[in-house]
């Protein structure tokens, strides 16, 4: 598999290069995001690793140039400390994962495996795969999402995630079945992770996403999707 490395840190784009070849990928490095761009078009990585402060074009504007394109598998570094407005505006960019430096090569990798495993796991087929209730449509199959009828884009995290909702519909998920099913058994303690895909998730699929219909929060404990009458 090939991966895009992109950081205006030579130590740091170096570093992770290495340890990615180590781990027997084949990468391409960038030091820019106009540089970044250009790979991404002509190498067709499987995944790309983008630093948000670069010069020229910050990480956000190439995460958003390769989701009207792509829906590869995206990684965004971050120099400071993880807030969750930080992973809101990364998501709202189009990114799959958020990591923090300073970077430990082997949490790094570790990310990546679970990152590309995610990307290359089909979606469970539930015993609906189509769900449609006239306001909202999940196609599981098709992996297609519309709400009154325009289609809403997902990044395959949040469609993964809406998917086990609706399969298990009516049942509480618990946060820590939602991790390790839909990022990995590496990620049963980020618990922030849940709690921020939803939100975003709720923003493009909810009639009003300050008080959802759809995906329920039962506190502290997990979340529900509530199936809704026809014609709703």
């Amino acid at each position: 598999m090939k991966i895009l490395v992109v950081d205006d840190e030579s130590s740091i784009r170096d570093a992770l290069g290495r340890k990615l070849q180590k781990d027997g990928y084949d990468v391409s490095v960038a030091a820019s995001g106009i540089e970044a761009l250009r790979l991404f078009h002509s190498e067709k990585p499987d995944a790309v690793v983008l630093d948000i402060l670069m010069p020229e074009m910050d990480g956000l504007t190439v995460c958003q140039r390769i989701r009207e394109v792509s829906d590869i598998p995206v990684l965004m570094l971050s120099a400071q400390a993880i807030r969750e407005d930080d992973i809101v505006q990364g998501l709202n960019a189009g990114a799959d994962e958020y990591l923090v430096k300073p970077i430990r090569l082997n949490e790094f990798a570790a990310r990546v495996r679970a990152l590309l495993r995610r990307a290359g796991t089909s979606v469970t087929q539930s015993t609906l795969p189509i769900y449609n209730d006239g306001y909202l449509l999940v196609d599981v199959s098709r992996r297609q999402v519309c709400v009154k009828g325009e289609k809403v884009h997902l990044t395959p995290t949040e469609f993964k995630l809406l998917a086990l909702l609706l399969e298990n519909s009516g049942r509480i998920v618990t946060q820590r079945e939602l991790l390790e099913n839909v990022w990995g058994t590496e990620y049963v303690t980020d618990l922030y992770y849940p709690r921020v895909y939803v939100s975003q998730l709720r923003r493009k699929v909810e009639p009003d996403p300050a008080n959802p219909t759809y995906i329920q929060t039962e506190h502290r404990v997990g979340y529900r999707f509530e199936r809704q009458p026809t014609g709703t």
